[in-house]
Protein backbone atom coordinates (compact mmCIF):
# COMPACT_ATOMS: atom_id res chain seq x y z
CA UNK A 1 0.00 0.00 0.00
CA UNK A 2 3.27 2.30 0.44
CA UNK A 3 1.99 5.57 1.76
CA UNK A 4 -1.91 5.62 0.53
CA UNK A 5 -4.07 5.24 3.29
CA UNK A 6 -6.58 2.62 2.77
CA UNK A 7 -10.28 3.18 2.26
CA UNK A 8 -12.55 1.08 4.06
CA UNK A 9 -16.06 0.63 3.12
CA UNK A 10 -18.26 0.55 6.40
CA UNK A 11 -21.58 -1.04 6.55
CA UNK A 12 -22.57 1.86 8.47
CA UNK A 13 -26.36 0.63 9.17
CA UNK A 14 -25.32 -2.85 10.10
CA UNK A 15 -25.75 -3.92 13.68
CA UNK A 16 -28.05 -3.44 16.98
CA UNK A 17 -26.99 -0.02 17.34
CA UNK A 18 -26.30 1.33 13.93
CA UNK A 19 -26.20 3.87 12.48
CA UNK A 20 -24.65 5.86 15.69
CA UNK A 21 -22.15 3.29 17.18
CA UNK A 22 -20.88 2.49 13.38
CA UNK A 23 -19.81 6.75 13.30
CA UNK A 24 -18.52 6.76 16.26
CA UNK A 25 -16.07 4.09 15.88
CA UNK A 26 -15.47 4.98 12.59
CA UNK A 27 -14.64 8.99 13.87
CA UNK A 28 -12.58 6.98 15.82
CA UNK A 29 -11.20 4.92 13.38
CA UNK A 30 -10.03 7.88 11.07
CA UNK A 31 -8.21 10.08 13.94
CA UNK A 32 -6.39 7.51 14.97
CA UNK A 33 -5.54 4.97 11.92
CA UNK A 34 -5.50 7.87 9.08
CA UNK A 35 -8.07 5.29 7.32
CA UNK A 36 -10.40 7.23 5.24
CA UNK A 37 -13.91 5.55 5.63
CA UNK A 38 -16.53 5.27 3.39
CA UNK A 39 -19.92 5.54 5.54
CA UNK A 40 -22.45 2.88 3.11
CA UNK A 41 -26.57 3.54 4.25
CA UNK A 42 -29.02 6.12 4.63
CA UNK A 43 -27.48 9.50 3.67
CA UNK A 44 -30.16 11.41 6.28
CA UNK A 45 -29.55 9.15 9.28
CA UNK A 46 -25.58 8.55 8.72
CA UNK A 47 -25.41 12.35 8.18
CA UNK A 48 -27.51 13.02 11.78
CA UNK A 49 -25.33 10.52 13.60
CA UNK A 50 -22.21 12.31 12.12
CA UNK A 51 -23.75 15.60 13.60
CA UNK A 52 -24.16 13.85 16.97
CA UNK A 53 -20.24 12.65 17.38
CA UNK A 54 -18.25 15.18 15.08
CA UNK A 55 -17.00 15.06 11.44
CA UNK A 56 -14.23 14.48 9.46
CA UNK A 57 -12.66 15.08 6.06
CA UNK A 58 -11.81 11.73 5.98
CA UNK A 59 -15.49 10.00 5.75
CA UNK A 60 -17.31 9.66 3.05
CA UNK A 61 -20.87 9.05 2.77
CA UNK A 62 -21.85 6.62 0.14
CA UNK A 63 -26.03 6.13 -0.40
CA UNK A 64 -27.61 3.01 0.02
CA UNK A 65 -31.66 2.62 0.12
CA UNK A 66 -32.01 -0.50 1.71
CA UNK A 67 -31.23 -2.49 4.79
CA UNK A 68 -31.20 -6.13 5.09
CA UNK A 69 -32.70 -7.48 8.50
CA UNK A 70 -31.46 -9.85 10.84
CA UNK A 71 -34.88 -11.82 10.32
CA UNK A 72 -34.13 -12.13 6.34
CA UNK A 73 -32.64 -15.58 4.66
CA UNK A 74 -29.20 -14.08 3.63
CA UNK A 75 -28.60 -15.33 -0.47
CA UNK A 76 -32.45 -14.07 -1.58
CA UNK A 77 -31.93 -10.67 0.27
CA UNK A 78 -28.56 -10.01 -1.31
CA UNK A 79 -30.70 -10.66 -4.47
CA UNK A 80 -33.50 -9.05 -4.07
CA UNK A 81 -31.80 -6.07 -2.31
CA UNK A 82 -29.12 -4.98 -4.32
CA UNK A 83 -29.08 -1.32 -2.92
CA UNK A 84 -28.69 -2.50 0.35
CA UNK A 85 -26.04 -1.14 2.80
CA UNK A 86 -23.91 -4.34 2.56
CA UNK A 87 -24.71 -4.65 -1.12
CA UNK A 88 -23.56 -1.70 -1.88
CA UNK A 89 -20.40 -1.47 0.31
CA UNK A 90 -19.63 -4.78 -1.13
CA UNK A 91 -19.82 -3.85 -4.75
CA UNK A 92 -17.44 -0.97 -3.89
CA UNK A 93 -14.49 -3.29 -2.86
CA UNK A 94 -15.66 -5.01 -5.84
CA UNK A 95 -15.05 -1.55 -8.27
CA UNK A 96 -11.72 -1.09 -6.27
CA UNK A 97 -12.59 1.71 -4.74
CA UNK A 98 -12.96 0.70 -1.46
CA UNK A 99 -9.71 -2.07 -0.22
CA UNK A 100 -11.97 -3.47 2.20
CA UNK A 101 -15.24 -4.35 3.71
CA UNK A 102 -16.63 -4.30 7.70
CA UNK A 103 -19.71 -4.93 8.56
CA UNK A 104 -21.92 -5.53 11.91
CA UNK A 105 -24.90 -6.11 10.21
CA UNK A 106 -26.09 -9.52 9.12
CA UNK A 107 -23.46 -12.11 9.05
CA UNK A 108 -24.68 -14.27 6.30
CA UNK A 109 -25.71 -11.74 4.20
CA UNK A 110 -22.36 -10.33 4.12
CA UNK A 111 -20.77 -13.51 3.32
CA UNK A 112 -23.31 -13.93 0.13
CA UNK A 113 -22.81 -10.37 -1.05
CA UNK A 114 -19.26 -11.50 -0.94
CA UNK A 115 -19.41 -14.93 -2.36
CA UNK A 116 -21.86 -12.75 -5.27
CA UNK A 117 -19.43 -9.90 -5.83
CA UNK A 118 -16.34 -10.21 -4.66
CA UNK A 119 -15.95 -14.74 -5.61
CA UNK A 120 -13.81 -16.99 -4.01
CA UNK A 121 -9.72 -17.59 -4.08
CA UNK A 122 -8.82 -19.82 -6.50
CA UNK A 123 -8.83 -23.81 -4.92
CA UNK A 124 -11.08 -22.53 -2.19
CA UNK A 125 -14.48 -24.27 -1.88
CA UNK A 126 -16.11 -22.31 1.54
CA UNK A 127 -14.76 -18.93 3.30
CA UNK A 128 -13.91 -19.00 6.83
CA UNK A 129 -14.58 -16.11 9.22
CA UNK A 130 -11.25 -16.07 11.79
CA UNK A 131 -11.76 -15.30 15.24
CA UNK A 132 -9.25 -13.83 17.13
CA UNK A 133 -8.54 -15.35 21.15
CA UNK A 134 -6.44 -14.31 23.56
CA UNK A 135 -3.57 -16.99 24.81
CA UNK A 136 -2.35 -17.70 28.71
CA UNK A 137 1.16 -16.41 26.37
CA UNK A 138 1.52 -12.63 27.20
CA UNK A 139 1.19 -10.82 23.50
CA UNK A 140 0.48 -13.85 22.16
CA UNK A 141 -2.95 -14.77 20.07
CA UNK A 142 -4.63 -17.93 18.51
CA UNK A 143 -6.49 -17.98 15.34
CA UNK A 144 -9.83 -20.04 15.06
CA UNK A 145 -11.64 -20.95 12.30
CA UNK A 146 -14.16 -21.55 10.96
CA UNK A 147 -16.53 -19.12 13.80
CA UNK A 148 -19.74 -19.69 12.41
CA UNK A 149 -19.61 -18.97 8.03
CA UNK A 150 -20.03 -22.84 7.95
CA UNK A 151 -22.72 -24.84 9.80
CA UNK A 152 -21.50 -27.96 8.07
CA UNK A 153 -18.23 -28.74 6.89
CA UNK A 154 -16.32 -31.47 5.03
CA UNK A 155 -12.97 -32.91 5.84
CA UNK A 156 -11.42 -30.96 2.65
CA UNK A 157 -12.80 -27.42 3.89
CA UNK A 158 -11.42 -28.22 7.14
CA UNK A 159 -8.02 -28.71 5.08
CA UNK A 160 -8.67 -25.72 3.35
CA UNK A 161 -8.84 -23.51 6.66
CA UNK A 162 -5.62 -24.79 8.04
CA UNK A 163 -3.97 -23.59 4.75
CA UNK A 164 -5.75 -20.26 5.15
CA UNK A 165 -5.10 -20.21 8.79
CA UNK A 166 -1.50 -20.52 8.35
CA UNK A 167 -0.83 -17.96 6.09
CA UNK A 168 -3.16 -15.41 7.81
CA UNK A 169 -1.21 -16.43 11.30
CA UNK A 170 2.43 -15.66 9.74
CA UNK A 171 1.65 -12.83 7.16
CA UNK A 172 -0.60 -10.60 9.78
CA UNK A 173 -0.09 -12.02 13.36
CA UNK A 174 4.12 -12.21 12.72
CA UNK A 175 4.30 -16.17 13.53
CA UNK A 176 7.14 -16.91 11.53
CA UNK A 177 6.15 -20.57 11.88
CA UNK A 178 2.88 -20.92 12.86
CA UNK A 179 1.31 -24.08 14.44
CA UNK A 180 -1.79 -25.79 13.11
CA UNK A 181 -4.20 -27.87 15.89
CA UNK A 182 -7.77 -29.53 14.93
CA UNK A 183 -9.95 -28.91 17.82
CA UNK A 184 -11.11 -32.27 19.18
CA UNK A 185 -12.00 -34.33 22.02
CA UNK A 186 -8.83 -35.91 22.36
CA UNK A 187 -5.16 -35.80 21.32
CA UNK A 188 -4.93 -39.04 19.45
CA UNK A 189 -5.49 -39.09 15.82
CA UNK A 190 -8.60 -41.94 15.80
CA UNK A 191 -10.88 -40.02 18.34
CA UNK A 192 -13.65 -37.69 17.67
CA UNK A 193 -16.31 -37.93 14.82
CA UNK A 194 -16.28 -38.88 11.23
CA UNK A 195 -15.40 -35.29 10.59
CA UNK A 196 -12.21 -34.82 13.02
CA UNK A 197 -10.83 -38.28 12.17
CA UNK A 198 -11.03 -37.82 8.10
CA UNK A 199 -9.66 -34.19 9.10
CA UNK A 200 -6.71 -35.62 10.80
CA UNK A 201 -5.69 -37.56 8.19
CA UNK A 202 -5.82 -35.10 5.22
CA UNK A 203 -4.14 -32.95 7.09
CA UNK A 204 -0.88 -34.77 8.33
CA UNK A 205 -0.54 -36.21 5.19
CA UNK A 206 -0.20 -32.43 3.80
CA UNK A 207 3.44 -31.63 3.86
CA UNK A 208 2.35 -28.05 3.27
CA UNK A 209 0.40 -27.31 6.19
CA UNK A 210 2.44 -26.77 9.71
CA UNK A 211 0.01 -29.37 11.31
CA UNK A 212 1.03 -30.66 14.69
CA UNK A 213 -2.08 -32.70 15.76
CA UNK A 214 -5.41 -32.50 17.77
CA UNK A 215 -5.92 -29.49 20.16
CA UNK A 216 -8.33 -30.32 23.19
CA UNK A 217 -10.82 -27.52 24.15
CA UNK A 218 -8.29 -26.61 27.07
CA UNK A 219 -5.41 -26.03 24.40
CA UNK A 220 -7.18 -23.80 22.64
CA UNK A 221 -6.14 -20.73 24.98
CA UNK A 222 -2.67 -22.12 26.42
CA UNK A 223 -0.76 -20.48 23.67
CA UNK A 224 0.58 -24.08 22.16
CA UNK A 225 -1.43 -23.71 18.92
CA UNK A 226 -1.34 -20.41 16.77
CA UNK A 227 -4.62 -21.56 14.43
CA UNK A 228 -6.85 -23.75 15.51
CA UNK A 229 -9.48 -25.33 12.89
CA UNK A 230 -12.88 -26.83 13.69
CA UNK A 231 -16.46 -26.64 11.48
CA UNK A 232 -18.58 -23.31 11.90
CA UNK A 233 -20.91 -24.95 14.13
CA UNK A 234 -18.91 -25.59 16.56
CA UNK A 235 -16.86 -22.59 16.39
CA UNK A 236 -19.28 -20.34 17.07
CA UNK A 237 -20.31 -22.24 20.38
CA UNK A 238 -16.74 -21.65 21.27
CA UNK A 239 -16.47 -17.64 19.91
CA UNK A 240 -19.77 -16.94 21.96
CA UNK A 241 -18.97 -18.93 24.54
CA UNK A 242 -15.27 -16.93 25.26
CA UNK A 243 -17.18 -13.85 25.13
CA UNK A 244 -19.13 -15.23 27.80
CA UNK A 245 -16.17 -15.94 30.19
CA UNK A 246 -14.24 -12.88 29.01
CA UNK A 247 -17.25 -10.50 30.38
CA UNK A 248 -17.61 -13.05 33.46
CA UNK A 249 -13.83 -12.83 34.59
CA UNK A 250 -14.11 -8.87 34.34
CA UNK A 251 -17.53 -8.75 35.82
CA UNK A 252 -15.84 -11.23 38.98
CA UNK A 253 -12.73 -8.73 39.62
CA UNK A 254 -15.25 -5.84 39.93
CA UNK A 255 -17.03 -7.66 42.10
CA UNK A 256 -14.31 -8.58 44.46
CA UNK A 257 -12.29 -5.52 44.28
CA UNK A 258 -15.14 -3.58 45.71
CA UNK A 259 -14.76 -5.83 48.90
CA UNK A 260 -11.20 -4.94 48.89
CA UNK A 261 -10.07 -3.16 51.88
CA UNK A 262 -10.19 0.76 51.49
CA UNK A 263 -6.59 0.92 52.39
CA UNK A 264 -5.52 -0.58 49.22
CA UNK A 265 -4.59 2.64 46.52
CA UNK A 266 -7.27 1.42 43.98
CA UNK A 267 -5.45 3.92 41.30
CA UNK A 268 -2.21 1.52 41.75
CA UNK A 269 -4.14 -1.36 40.35
CA UNK A 270 -6.05 0.45 37.49
CA UNK A 271 -3.00 -0.51 34.92
CA UNK A 272 -3.28 -3.99 35.88
CA UNK A 273 -7.18 -3.84 35.33
CA UNK A 274 -6.90 -1.79 32.19
CA UNK A 275 -4.29 -4.75 30.98
CA UNK A 276 -6.34 -7.44 31.79
CA UNK A 277 -9.49 -6.61 30.04
CA UNK A 278 -7.47 -5.26 27.03
CA UNK A 279 -6.08 -9.03 26.86
CA UNK A 280 -9.77 -11.18 27.26
CA UNK A 281 -12.03 -8.23 26.51
CA UNK A 282 -13.83 -9.68 22.68
CA UNK A 283 -14.11 -6.01 22.02
CA UNK A 284 -10.57 -5.54 21.34
CA UNK A 285 -11.21 -7.58 18.44
CA UNK A 286 -14.09 -6.08 16.80
CA UNK A 287 -14.79 -9.17 14.59
CA UNK A 288 -13.42 -11.69 12.55
CA UNK A 289 -11.71 -11.44 8.63
CA UNK A 290 -13.68 -13.92 6.21
CA UNK A 291 -10.61 -15.70 4.79
CA UNK A 292 -11.06 -17.47 1.30
CA UNK A 293 -13.05 -14.84 -0.08
CA UNK A 294 -11.63 -12.26 -2.96
CA UNK A 295 -11.44 -9.41 -0.92
CA UNK A 296 -10.78 -8.22 2.69
CA UNK A 297 -13.96 -8.25 4.60
CA UNK A 298 -14.42 -8.00 8.47
CA UNK A 299 -17.50 -9.33 10.11
CA UNK A 300 -18.47 -8.07 13.61
CA UNK A 301 -20.39 -8.54 16.17
CA UNK A 302 -23.99 -7.85 15.76
CA UNK A 303 -24.29 -5.82 19.41
CA UNK A 304 -20.94 -3.76 18.67
CA UNK A 305 -20.13 -0.35 20.04
CA UNK A 306 -18.00 2.35 18.75
CA UNK A 307 -14.90 0.60 20.62
CA UNK A 308 -15.91 -2.90 18.67
CA UNK A 309 -16.92 -1.21 15.61
CA UNK A 310 -13.26 1.10 15.61
CA UNK A 311 -11.26 -2.51 15.91
CA UNK A 312 -13.02 -4.28 13.12
CA UNK A 313 -11.96 -1.45 11.02
CA UNK A 314 -8.44 -1.88 12.61
CA UNK A 315 -8.20 -5.40 11.49
CA UNK A 316 -9.44 -4.06 8.26
CA UNK A 317 -6.68 -1.78 7.94
CA UNK A 318 -3.97 -3.82 9.04
CA UNK A 319 -4.99 -6.90 6.39
CA UNK A 320 -5.04 -4.17 3.88
CA UNK A 321 -1.53 -2.71 4.55
CA UNK A 322 0.14 -6.29 5.20
CA UNK A 323 -1.29 -7.06 1.87
CA UNK A 324 -3.15 -10.45 3.29
CA UNK A 325 -4.97 -10.81 -0.26
CA UNK A 326 -2.14 -10.41 -2.23
CA UNK A 327 -0.29 -12.96 -0.01
CA UNK A 328 -2.99 -15.37 -0.34
CA UNK A 329 -3.02 -15.17 -3.79
CA UNK A 330 0.57 -15.69 -4.62
CA UNK A 331 0.62 -18.30 -2.07
CA UNK A 332 -2.95 -20.51 -3.23
CA UNK A 333 -2.74 -22.54 -6.96
CA UNK A 334 -6.07 -23.32 -8.38
CA UNK A 335 -5.11 -26.81 -7.87
CA UNK A 336 -6.23 -26.18 -3.78
CA UNK A 337 -2.82 -26.73 -2.87
CA UNK A 338 -0.63 -24.05 -1.27
CA UNK A 339 2.87 -23.04 -3.59
CA UNK A 340 5.94 -24.47 -2.84
CA UNK A 341 7.54 -21.71 -0.95
CA UNK A 342 4.27 -21.58 1.45
CA UNK A 343 4.40 -22.47 5.17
Amino acid sequence: MGSTCARIAVDAMGGDYAPDTVVAGALKAVNELEAKILLVGDPQQVEAAIERHGSSSALDIVPATDVIGMHEEALSAIKRKPQSSIGVATELVKRGEADALVSAGHSGATMAASLLRLGRLPGIERPAIGGIFPTMVPGKQVLVLDVGANVDSRPRYLEQFAGLGAIYSQYVLGIESPKVGLLNIGEEAKKGNDLTIRTYELLENNPQIPFVGNAEGRDVLSGHFDVVVCDGFVGNVLLKFAEAVGNTVLQIFQQELSHVDSRIDMELLKPTLGRIRQRIDYVEHGGGLLLGVNGVCVISHGSSQAPSIYSAIRLANEAVEREVLKKLHARYRGDNELAEDAV
